[in-house]
């Protein structure tokens, strides 16, 4: 169960350490970081956080914007990897199945919205050359049906730049701007035009905040 729910064996101490000692002085020294709307950021309760997806870097950009723990699914691959396992399970991170429905991950998210957490879906369900989201999946719409959650989408601008798709090593003093839009209430149901209708309203919201551009 540990791998499945590594939200719940969190190391706050450390956890806050990374935030403040690592990704705060990284997003705002070598990537001159700006961050706008953090104030439409509910400080406590259940949310779902819908984004854009570029880099390896966006979920602690992410996590560092809103200013409060965020738990992400993440392709069950890179929990294979050594030092990146646990860096990720750090973040709140918990692993998922790619191209298929996965009831442990889908049970781990709810748990974790009921227990109060932020969670973190990327629309795309992967990394967009341009950051964009051509393919939305409906998954964070049937969460927030299921959960009654609301959903707050969130623009990462310029991530592409500094960890693209198949790139090694992550370039350094590229801008980033994350901006975060209104919250979305839940759909009233689970009925697939209801999920695509706030789905896609999830979507041309982030698209919105990354036409604002830098």
């Amino acid at each position: 169960m540990a791998s499945q729910t590594g939200y719940r064996h969190l190391d706050w101490l450390a956890y806050w350490l990374l935030k403040w000692l690592v990704v705060n002085p990284l997003f705002r020294g070598l990537y001159l970081g700006h961050t706008y709307g953090q104030d439409r950021v509910p400080r406590q309760g259940s949310l779902i956080i819908v984004s854009n997806h570029a880099s390896h870097l966006d979920p602690p950009l992410l996590s560092n914007a809103v200013r409060r723990p965020v738990a992400f699914m993440a392709k069950e691959e890179l929990f294979r990897v050594p030092v990146l396992k646990q860096a990720i399970r750090l973040y709140g991170a918990y692993p998922v199945k790619r191209g298929g429905s996965d009831r442990s991950a889908l049970r781990a998210t709810e748990t974790a919205l009921a227990q109060g957490w932020a969670v973190g879906i990327f629309l795309n369900g992967t990394r967009t050359p341009d950051g964009r989201i051509p393919h939305p999946h409906l998954g964070a719409a049937l969460i927030a049906a299921r959960t009654q959650t609301p959903l707050l989408p969130v623009a990462l601008w310029g991530t592409e730049k500094v960890l693209p798709k198949g790139s090694k090593w992550p370039q350094l003093f590229c801008p980033i701007t994350v901006r975060i839009g209104e919250l979305i209430p839940p759909p009233a149901s689970s009925d697939k035009g209801e999920l695509q209708q706030v789905t896609a309203r999830c979507v041309t919201a982030i698209h919105m905040l990354l036409d604002q551009g830098r």
